[in-house]
């Protein structure tokens, strides 16, 4: 369930010149399409993100437990936020995979009108006229966009509910109540969902537009947009990508409350370590 978008900020991308602003944007698009335009696409995007989002969540954890327990308990400590990156950057490869086909009907759907109006009439169609293609062209500009997301939301997640709990919140996690907590969840969520936004953007320009031209590459479609026109729709994404973020980390915390599973609080530096850095009496 990441980065579920509707039709808006991808118009903004593939089509400047006739949405120049969010808010023309939304105009046009209640008076051409109605209400339902701005929904378009949404059962890929469902599905698509749906699976990514499991897949995202599910490796990270794994992958996080794995590289912990090569690096050993004082160097996980230490390179915490390297073990953050590295957790995160190698669940996404895999969430892509599973994202990509969903994506590429979302994307043909939102931005070629009359291609198609629902997932059942796209997908066949794309896999006529392209085959098995048509649904993967786009995973490398995807693993370019959504890799340093979610190494940035990852990382910046886990960093600065650290730093809220240290600087910010007057007590101790473990004197907080849940709902506090998640409080600081969905705070943290969001500040990492800004910096998301602004890392991803001039590849998600990218991929948007390839996805609707066919035959395209990423070098060219590149060249066609330029330094300025891969930051188009910037603000837009912005407020979409924050609010999903600490949406989504607002659930996901709140699935491990409600179901108790492990909610392990944010790193102390370990014994071992304190003594070997002369901080024990």
């Amino acid at each position: 369930m990441d980065r579920a978008a509707t039709s808006l900020p991808q118009q903004l991308l593939v089509d400047p010149d006739k949405y120049k602003s969010i808010g023309k944007g939304f105009s046009l698009t209640l008076k051409e399409d109605g209400a339902r335009g701005l929904a378009k696409g949404w059962a890929p995007t469902f599905i698509g993100y749906s699976m990514q989002g499991l897949c995202k969540f599910g490796f990270y954890e794994m992958f996080k437990i794995f590289y912990s327990d090569m690096l050993g308990q004082e160097n996980t400590y230490l390179w915490r936020t390297s073990l953050y990156l590295a957790s995160s950057a190698s669940a996404e490869f895999f969430a892509d995979i599973a994202l990509a086909p969903m994506e590429a009907c979302k994307v043909r759907i939102q931005t070629c009108p009359g291609y198609a109006n629902n997932l059942r009439q796209c997908a066949p169609k794309m896999f006529a006229e392209e085959g098995v293609w048509a649904f993967y062209k786009g995973v490398v500009p995807l693993w370019m966009r959504q890799i340093p997301y979610t190494m940035m939301k990852f990382a910046c997640f886990e960093r600065t509910v650290e730093l809220l709990y240290k600087h910010v919140v007057p007590k101790p996690r473990a004197d907080c109540t849940k709902g506090e907590q998640l409080i600081v969840t969905f705070t943290a969520g969001y500040i990492a969902g800004v910096f998301c936004a602004i890392v991803s953007h001039p590849a998600d320009s990218v991929v948007s537009v390839l996805n609707k031209e066919s035959g395209s590459t990423a070098v060219q479609v590149l060249k066609k947009l330029g330094p300025k026109g891969v930051w188009k729709g910037l603000v837009a994404r912005i407020i979409m990508i924050g609010t999903l973020t600490a949406l989504q980390w607002f659930i996901y915390d709140s699935v491990k409350v409600y179901f108790r599973l492990p909610r392990p609080p944010p790193p102390e530096m370990p014994e071992s370590l304190k003594k070997k850095l002369g901080l024990t009496e």
